[in-house]
Parts: structure tokens; sequence; C-alpha cells
């Protein structure tokens, strides 16, 4: 079995993502993240963009990596500069790794319209840049820039390009579909080509996704023979993205039978996926392949009633292998079988009558507009509203919210809340940067004192849609709430003309449901 080396740009092509900016802590906390999942390569950053670059490397350097190598990442030299004098390399080489990715021109077109120098001059950059970095003994991978496209254009200079960098002592030439327009099969033929050619030599992939092909351009230059693949964790990169490790990664090991790193830790990608999404202050996105929240997520009530008999039926592979989870989604569509496949998940006894019960309760509130696929929390009082289970740690005597604008400009928000737990009763009141904030801040403070778990519960998302648009201003909305303690995450819903009854509603939910989960 042959090795394939993983080699992730996220710090330096993901971060040119449109809304991505990395801090310097962000980079450290991810090269710590990826260099425990257990790739090989890890593109610190571009040396001479800027001084949080240099002083990446310089940080880096202190940290105990157990397995990634970390790559400085620069031009070749200037057409009009000797590399002794070049600015690009001598920072590379000041950055202090072992490894360095130079990017150099292989499309005559860039040759001539953008560098500004002859095909020769451009072949003799290329070669003695490469030569100056192995003289400092340097690991260098070769980033051939537009290779597909200047191969389709003029095949024997691109060719060439490769040649004289080989000559010069390159370890790995990589082959860069920068623009991101090629198709598979185009990159199976013309990588097979290269590996032919320079069969002695590591041929890698560096595509980029404007077509959509970047993962299957990267795995069809496997196929012909490349054993070196750059991407990033979740696609990131400038305009439509990068060729992403999260997707190539287990169809490497699950489609191709090549274990690039360890199942233990392709059981991490998932956990991977989301902490990168996080740290780039980026949603993530969930209909992703693998590591997505919607990647095994079903709702068709025959879908589900399948997977209950086989789980193959709807499942290309088992979704723990990914770090991942099943989902049932509950709704309208549903049918019994989905109910049914969520109580045995909450390790309820099947219970076909119940589940009936269930559904129609589920139904009856959809035409309301009520929706459960993104409030699980809801979904599970539900239940055990229906089952006679429930039991309320709270009683609302009642609520009470104002909102005023000052003529200063100044808008103040209260909200008091009034509530009994047992046979004390609170009377609070909370202020907010809007109603449901007050709200939400008032009913924190009314339960702390009896369940001190509450301080650990944080609204880490609110959504409001219309349900029924016709009726203007007097439109009935939807509350969702995403809350998050320690531990874990749960949605809840609300429904109401008003808007603030529905996010009351979903917030109560929300409490209840962290305080019914404590006490289980």
């Amino acid at each position: 079995m042959y090795k394939i080396k993983l080699y992730d740009t996220t710090l330096r092509d993901g971060m040119q993502a449109e809304g991505v900016s990395f801090s310097l802590e962000d980079k450290l906390a991810v090269a710590r993240c990826l260099d425990e999942l257990g790739l090989d390569y890890i593109e610190g950053g571009y040396a001479a963009s800027n001084p949080k670059e240099i002083q990446f490397f310089e940080e880096v350097a202190k940290l105990d990596l157990k397995k990634a190598k970390i790559v400085a990442f620069g031009n070749t030299r200037r057409a009009n500069s000797s590399v002794s004098d070049d600015v690009s390399l001598n920072t590379m080489l000041a950055c202090k790794t072992k490894v360095a990715t130079l990017v150099g021109k292989t499309w005559d077109m860039h040759v001539t319209h953008v560098l500004g120098c002859s095909l020769d001059e451009n072949l003799k950059i290329c070669a003695e840049s490469v030569e100056y970095l192995k003289k400092h003994d340097v690991e260098t991978i070769f980033d051939a820039e537009h290779f597909f496209d200047g191969y389709k254009e003029n095949p024997e200079y691109a060719m060439k390009v490769l040649a004289v960098v080989a000559q010069a002592g390159a370890d790995v030439i990589v082959l860069c579909d920068t623009n991101g327009g090629s198709m598979p099969e185009r990159v199976y033929e013309i990588t097979k080509v290269v590996c032919g050619q320079f069969d002695s030599m590591v041929v890698g992939i560096h595509a980029h996704n404007d077509s959509d092909c970047a993962t299957a351009n990267s795995l069809a230059a496997v196929r012909a023979g490349a054993r070196h693949i750059q991407g990033t964790i979740n696609g990131l990169g400038e305009r439509c993205g990068n060729a992403n490790l999260c997707t190539i990664i287990p169809n490497l090991a699950f489609k191709m039978g090549i274990e690039v790193i360890s199942p233990e830790k392709i059981k991490t990608l998932t956990e991977v996926s989301r902490y990168i999404f996080e740290i780039a202050n980026l949603t993530p996105a969930m209909n992703m392949p693998y590591v997505g929240e919607s990647a095994f997520a079903h709702k068709g009530g025959l879908h589900v009633d399948a997977l209950r008999k086989s789980k193959r039926t709807y499942e290309h592979i088992e979704p723990e292998l990914i770090g991942n989870e099943r989902r049932f989604l509950i709704s309208e569509l549903s049918g019994r079988s989905t109910v049914l496949a969520e109580l045995e998940k909450a390790k309820i006894a099947e219970d076909k009558q119940l589940a009936r019960n269930v559904l129609m309760r589920v139904q009856e509130l959809e035409n309301e507009g009520y929706q459960f696929e993104a409030a699980d929390a809801s979904f599970d009082l539900l239940v055990k509203k229906v089952m006679g289970t429930y039991k309320p740690f709270f009683d609302l005597i009642k609520y009470h919210v104002t909102v005023e604008k000052r003529a200063t400009g100044d808008i103040v928000t209260e909200a008091t809340v009034k509530l009994r737990v047992g046979d004390k009763t609170e009377h609070v009141v909370g202020e907010g940067d809007g109603p449901v904030n007050a709200l939400d801040a008032a009913l924190r403070k009314s339960l702390e004192n009896f369940y001190p778990s509450i301080r650990d519960v944080h609204l880490f998302d609110y959504k409001v849609r219309v349900v029924n648009a016709g009726a203007g201003t007097a439109a009935r909305v939807r509350v969702i709430i995403e809350s998050r303690d320690k531990n874990s995450m749960w949605g809840t819903v609300g429904v109401s003309e008003n808007v603030i009854e529905a996010s009351w509603q979903a917030l109560v939910d929300s409490v209840e449901f962290k305080l019914q989960k404590d006490a289980t």
C-alpha cells in the first residue's frame, strides 16, 4: 500500500476565503488541532505578506507538535532580482521551517502577461529558486500554478517547467488547478502523463472548487498516481474554496481503501470540522458530506422505516466512523416510523400507540406553524407531555416587558418575570439589549437560586420566521432558539402572533430541557 501525504493550507489558502480572518492565537490553535488530527504538512502562511505571519512561525516552533511539519509559503524570485536578494525567498528561510512551498508559473500566458518576462527567463527563475532553498537544506515543494490550464494551451512548456524544477532538486511537484475549472477526466489524463514522465518523483494535486469538482479532481489525481494532496478543512478558500479534506480523507479511507490517518483519528473529523468553523466564526454547512449536521439526517417516513430494518438502505457509511450521528427529523412528513425511531433513540420501549399519539400531536402543532426539525429539545418535552411524564420545574404567574426610547435616543428594555417554584415565589427584573434578551435575563435570574446549573446555559442562536406572511404585521411567527451548556447543544421552538410570546415559549422549553437533562 502506497502512502498519501496530506498537506493542509487552511492557514494560508483557507484564510483567503471571504469573511475569514485568523488571529495569531487562532492560527496556533488551528495548527495544534490539525497536528492532533494526524496531517503530514501544515502550511503556516505567506511569510512575506505581514508581520503576523512571521510571528506565527516564531510561536509555532515552540509547540510540541506530534507529527505535522510546518511549511513556509512564498513565490519564486522576482524577474528583476537575484535569489540572494529576493525578499520572498529570504523571508521563507527566516521562518526556519524544514519545509517550504514555492509557487511558480507554468502557464505561458501568465509568464508573458503577468510576470512580463520571457519563457526561458521563467525557467531560470523557477530552477534558481528551488536550488536556493535546497542549498539551505530545506525540503522544497513546487506548486505549479495554473498547471492544467497551462498544459491545455502549451503542454510542452508546462512540462518543461516541471523538468527544470525536478532537475533543480524539488522534492515534490504539485499540479495546481488554480482557476478550479478542470474536469476530473482531464485531471486524471494530465496527471497520469506527468506521473509517467516523472516516475521517480512525488507528484501532488492542489485543486480549487470553482466548478464544484475539487474533491473529485483530487481523487482522480490519486488514481492517476499523485501521492500528495493539498486542501483545507471544510473546503475554505478564495472564491468557491479549495478541495475539502473533510471529504477527501474519508473518501480515500472508505471508498478507495487508502488509509491516510488512523481510524481513531477519522472519528474526530466531525469535531475538527466544527471546531474550524467556530474558530473562523462561520456557520457550519449543514449539508456537507460526512461531517455536516444533515449528512445522516432522515426525514421521509419510508426512508426511516427502511433504516430501522437496515442502516445500509439509506446510509453509505456508518456515521460513527466519522464521528457524526444519525438524526431523525420530526415533521408532518415523518410518519410513525420516524417517531418510533426517535423513541428508540431515547431508549423508550417501542409503543406503536404512543408513536401514533405523538405523530398526531406533531401534525396538529405543525399545522399551527411549529417545526421540530431544529427543535429536538421541544420534541423531547412534547413526548413526555404525551406520555404524561412531564413535570414542570416552575410555573409562570406573569411576565411583563417594557421598551422605552428616550429623547436622547437611548433605548432601555426591561422584563419583569414572576414565577412559582414549589411553594416559593420569585419576582425579578432583567435588563437586556432587546425584549427577548431581557426576558432571558429575568428568567435565568429568577431560577438561579433554585437551579444553579442554569448559569451554564447560553443562548447560541435565535431565528425568527414568518409562518403566514399574507397576514402582514398580524402574521404568526416561529422562533427557533439554539442553546448550549458545557456538554451539548439543543434547539427549541415557539409559535405565536406575538413574537415575544413565541420567544418566551422557546426560552421556557430550553430551560426545562436543561433541567430535565440534569435530573436524569
